[in-house]
């Protein structure tokens, strides 16, 4: 677990970078993220998606590279903020966009919208409203990989403020105790909500100070980096397949916006907002591939082929109807209907 730390703490131009396809894929998967989210706000201001929507715009960085490091079979856990992580693993754009919209076409049919994204088809197994409650579900999953002997791993993903509230502590504990095959990851962008969380937690690093009373290395880092999150997911994965138990890894990132779509930020002091908006990871990783060889026309390419994705996506997602009201029965009860109680 110490190598892990370590490996964490060392500035990513001092380790061997990823295959050059490895760091195409995620520059790619960073672009579409940025396109689809700016999309996605577009489309709210315009009164097409519908309920809130919680961006994680200038957080790319963490789900592009953990999820480069994951395995088909293995399983997300991610919060409400979660378009990011769906996308990571491969879930189409149109079937995200028209959830968002609440149309026929959208992943639970438009009956779940931006919150609950769900596909277990590809593993992505919920975004979850109810702040840290997915952790203790992230560690029954990951008890039921281990029981099966499938070597597949569980990557749940939360913010910081998750880390007061008590499912936090209890989920650490347990994956301890049992030495489940998960990796918890908290995605520290600073602001529980509307509020920092230096003002509400004794400790500097809220998930890393805390890995020791569960017997767990502290793990940060640059969550704005993607070559380090990369490595570092990489050997975290590494340790849950190995049965070696579970690692907590602190990515430290910023969101560009609001807590919301109701949220203008205005409470965030400008200079720390300029400090981090030059920290973003999608032009900062640009220019590092172009530095290491990558030619720009690769990259214009990427960026052209993630623009077109994102109109298609948009126009199909469009182009679906409204769902029936039958939806509103379905997925509720185990034979997938309420008609067994009449």
């Amino acid at each position: 677990m110490k190598e892990l730390a370590d490996l964490a703490t060392s500035a990513s131009h001092e380790a061997a970078p990823p295959p050059r396809d490895v760091r195409l894929r995620i520059y790619a998967r960073m672009v579409e993220m940025r396109d689809f989210e700016k999309r996605a706000h577009d489309l709210f201001l315009q009164g097409l998606v519908k309920g809130t929507s919680h961006l994680g715009l200038g957080q790319e960085a963490i789900a592009a590279g953990f999820g480069a490091a994951m395995a088909p079979g293995d399983y997300t856990f991610a919060t409400y903020r979660g378009h990011n992580h769906t996308l990571a693993r491969g879930v189409a754009m149109a079937a995200v966009m028209a959830e968002l919209m609440g149309r026929a076409g959208g992943l639970m049919a438009g009956k779940g919208g931006s919150m609950h994204l769900t596909t277990v088809g590809k593993r992505m197994m919920g975004s979850y409203a109810i702040v840290g409650a997915h952790l203790t579900i992230a560690n029954g999953a990951a008890w039921s990989a281990k029981l099966r002997g499938t070597k597949d791993v569980v990557v749940c993903f939360f913010g910081d403020g998750a880390t007061n509230i008590g499912a936090f502590h209890e989920a650490l504990n347990l994956a301890a105790v049992w030495s489940l095959p998960v990796v918890f990851c908290c995605e520290n962008n600073r602001y529980m909500e509307y509020t920092p969380i230096s003002h509400v937690t004794a400790v500097e690093h809220p998930a890393a100070d805390r890995a020791a009373a569960y017997g767990l290395s502290p793990v940060l880092v640059d969550g704005n980096d993607a070559d380090a999150t990369y490595a570092v997911a990489v050997a975290a994965i590494a340790r849950a397949r190995a049965g070696e138990g579970p690692s907590l890894v602190e990515a430290e990132t910023y969101r560009h916006g609001g807590h919301s779509r109701a949220d203008p930020g205005k409470y965030r002091p400008e200079e720390e907002l300029q400090a981090w908006l030059s920290r973003d990871p999608i032009p900062r990783y640009r220019q590092r591939l172009v530095e290491s060889g990558v030619d720009a026309s690769t990259l214009e390419e990427i960026e052209l082929s993630s623009a077109r994705a994102v109109d298609e996506a948009t126009q199909e997602a469009m182009a679906s109807p409204p769902p029936d009201l039958f939806v509103v029965e379905r997925d509720v009860w185990a034979d997938g209907g309420s008609s067994w109680r009449r």
